[in-house]
């Protein structure tokens, strides 16, 4: 991805409101004021820090919580300590060989090196040209590998891992003083740094040389301090209000808590837990669901909202009783709207962020963050098992009450954010139907969202029958990222050859199809979306006995394309309008509808077609069941599939 053509910028402008743009003036003239308190590698800082006398930490865990961590957790925490001590670690998608020593400006997809020294005002981390893939340069700053290697010393006692978290963030903060390079250009990626050092002072607090790396380290002071400052005074505004705001808050919130270590750490202690409970509020339906409508931005924002609210609570400055119900209600919606194996829906964008990685991620299911949640909050009666993890373990130990007032039965409707799971046992297997018919997306941008509205995903005990793409990219391939959040890519209906909803570039949206439910109960969901107005597409889904029955109503005759895509699991025969498919532990039959003309795609690139991603960075070919033609109305277009075969 090159630097952003002038048209995205005025665009971009465009969306924001006369506030916002005020707001974004004041940044741009604070960074212009601010040069003058750049800091270049090896340069002498030349500050006082307005320390307190009192630098001690002082929510340290308590004794004999290492113990209590499942002997299973413990391997595989100490396996994936081991990988990174010998310099390997998978990083959104890529393996990385370089962990030993690593080089935090150089991106291993493109080669290419930002320069470290560059006032990060002036530096454009938008354009590859210059920094390379950024989310891959940034990732490894984020210090989660650094959090891993703590967690392997608290559980071990091997001063390998200690050692070797010493030498990396000696060396970050060496390499990364104010203001210099593009591990400035970014908030959350701050907030992230102060929550991942914060633990990693608490998982390391009985190592004899922790005061020496944090407390008497004039390096890690400063650190902690410029970070404090410059969440201080660069927030994200209006449009851009989204997860980013939530990390800001909560970084600053937990750095301020964990380390009171100066003059104005109060006044940034109170100040981010104000903003946090605000944009927490703004963030989430009154349901509990992220605004955003991107499932895993749903999980991330959660955490970073039960971390930081953890961290206020050991401090001894608890966030609202609100709050703390709300955060509850997030984790209530993740536990509602898995299934079988735990995984969630794969709704809008996922590039894996995390707030805390102490276990190895494994960002298949959900099971992680169930029980992070039920040690922090409790499960609820009717909430699906999940088996504890270090990481569960080890916060859970810092909390001292659970939350009240949960919801009595498993919910399976979430009418705000237009959410609904059809679920069916009655064959012997768990056939469980995702559909979607809520706003686009979160603010005047959308960022995350995909064009989607309407659109179905189904499992059969877990297995991706009809699926959702992924996301596989934010940036560097543009004919990627946009294919993976088009209509066409989506189980939904294409029509008269447009989108449903308009892109303007990467992460701006210009319009949304705004999507009704209408009618639902626990077999059924009839719903319609003004993507295409003045048509309007409306779809009823019904699961009974096995079978899924789709009719999908136009309003008008037009050309569509109706796409059925299939997980990576599932293989495709194709007779006329009959679909036979099998995977390795079941098979089905589709009867498609008769009108259109009905081909299968499998791994295409011109156009791109038949293609998942199971994880940010990863794609592999899929079958993809194409139906083209045209929708004479009234008569709706119905497919069959029969799941119990």
């Amino acid at each position: 991805m090159s630097r952003q053509p002038l048209g995205w910028y005025v665009r971009r402008l465009r969306r924001m409101s006369p506030t916002e743009i005020i707001w974004r003036t004041r940044d741009a003239g604070r960074r212009t004021a601010w040069a003058y308190q750049h800091v270049r590698p090896g340069q002498d800082a030349a500050i006082h820090l307005p320390l307190r006398k009192d630098l001690t930490f002082g929510t340290t865990l308590p004794p004999r919580t290492a113990s209590a961590v499942p002997d299973d957790a413990r391997k595989a925490v100490i396996e994936t300590a081991d990988a990174v001590l010998a310099g390997n670690l998978e990083v959104l998608g890529v393996e990385r060989t370089d962990l030993r020593a690593p080089d935090w400006f150089r991106d291993p997809v493109t080669g290419r090196r930002s320069d470290p020294a560059q006032y990060v005002f002036k530096l454009n981390h938008r354009n590859e040209a210059a920094v390379g893939n950024i989310k891959q340069v940034w990732e490894l700053s984020r210090h989660h590998h650094l959090t891993q290697l703590a967690a392997a010393w608290y559980l071990t006692h091997d001063d390998r891992y200690a050692e070797r978290v010493a030498d990396h963030l000696n060396d970050w903060w060496r390499s990364n003083p104010f203001l210099s390079g593009v591990h400035w250009a970014s908030g959350i990626e701050l907030g992230l740094r102060l929550i991942s050092w914060t633990w990693i002072r608490r998982l390391l607090n009985d190592w004899p040389e922790i005061t020496d790396l944090f407390e008497h380290n004039e390096s890690a002071l400063q650190q902690i301090y410029w970070h404090q400052r410059y969440l201080a005074a660069f927030r994200s505004h209006g449009s851009s209000a989204n997860n980013h705001v939530i990390a800001e808050a909560a970084g600053q919130l937990v750095g301020a808590c964990a380390f009171p270590w100066f003059t104005k750490s109060a006044r940034w202690r109170a100040d981010a837990a104000a903003l946090l409970e605000k944009e927490l509020d703004a963030n989430t339906f009154p349901s509990g669901v992220n605004r955003e409508l991107a499932t895993d931005y749903h999980r991330f924002v959660s955490e970073l909202g039960l971390y930081a609210a953890l961290e206020a609570d050991l401090a001894g400055h608890p966030l609202s009783p609100q709050t703390w119900a709300l955060l509850t209600r997030t984790v209530d919606v993740a536990a509602a709207i898995v299934d079988t194996t735990l995984r969630p829906p794969r709704q809008g964008d996922d590039d894996e962020g995390m707030a805390l990685v102490l276990d190895p991620p494994d960002i298949s299911n959900w099971s992680a963050y169930l029980s992070l949640g039920a040690a922090v909050v409790g499960a609820a009666p009717w909430w699906p098992d999940s088996p504890p993890t270090a990481t569960s373990v080890i916060v859970g130990s810092l909390v001292n009450a659970q939350q009240p007032d949960r919801p009595a039965e498993r919910p399976d409707h979430f009418r705000d954010a237009g959410l609904t799971i059809l679920r069916s046992r009655d064959t012997g297997r768990e056939i469980w139907c995702r559909a979607d018919a809520g706003p686009h997306g979160f603010l005047s941008i959308a960022a995350h969202a995909h064009s989607d509205a309407l659109s179905l995903e189904v499992r059969v005990d877990g297995v991706d029958i009809l699926a959702d793409p992924g996301t596989y990219c934010y940036h560097g391939e543009e004919e990627w990222r946009d294919y993976f959040r088009s209509t066409i890519a989506h189980n939904t209906v294409e029509v008269a050859g447009t989108e449903q909803s308009t892109w303007g570039g990467p992460f701006l949206w210009l319009r949304g199809a705004t999507g009704t439910v209408r009618r639902h109960d626990e077999n059924s969901w009839d719903a319609e979306h003004d993507g295409y107005a003045p048509v309007t597409h409306r779809r009823t889904a019904v699961l009974d006995h096995g079978v899924l029955c789709v009719e999908d109503h136009l309003d008008a005759a037009t050309d569509v394309r109706v796409a059925w895509h299939l997980g990576p699991e599932v293989s495709a025969e194709l007779d006329g309008t009959t679909g036979r498919l099998e995977w390795s532990t079941g098979s089905a039959v589709v009867e498609l509808p008769p009108g259109l003309s009905w081909t299968v795609h499998r791994g295409e690139t011109d156009p791109i077609l038949g293609w998942y991603s199971g994880r940010f960075g990863h794609k592999v070919p899929s079958a993809t069941l194409l139906g083209s033609g045209r929708s004479e109305a009234p008569t709706p277009m119905v497919t069959r599939f029969r799941l119990s075969t």
